[in-house]
């Protein structure tokens, strides 16, 4: 029984000193909710909590949580740049092709 529970203490301990790493070597501005400073407070001063609030609300989203978020809105035609770009350049092939047609009827 000792050994189940002394076990036990150095996963909770490994758990630790995963939170404590974790908290030092993610980037100030990806950490949420705190600063990085005081949660590194909250992770030494209350080890078992401390370490759960800190995966579930200080550390960064993953990747795949972006995935989860609604697209962005689309833009509408009319106030896209490129698409604006290409819609005059169009126009004015079109336009020159006229010419040319227009130029070669001429006798």
């Amino acid at each position: 029984m000792p050994l189940l529970f002394g076990g036990f203490g150095l996963i909770l301990l490994a758990f630790w000193i995963f939170c404590i790493f974790d908290v030092l070597t993610t980037d100030a501005g990806d950490v949420r909710n705190l600063p990085k400073f005081l949660w590194l407070v909250v992770v030494l001063l209350i080890p078992d909590v401390g370490s759960i609030l800190w995966l579930v609300f200080g550390r960064p989203r993953p990747p795949w949580e972006a995935l989860r978020r609604p697209p962005a809105t689309p833009v509408a035609p009319d106030d896209d740049e490129e698409f604006l770009r290409g819609l005059k350049a169009r126009v004015e092939e079109q336009r020159r092709k006229a010419r040319e047609q227009q130029q070669g009827e001429e006798p």
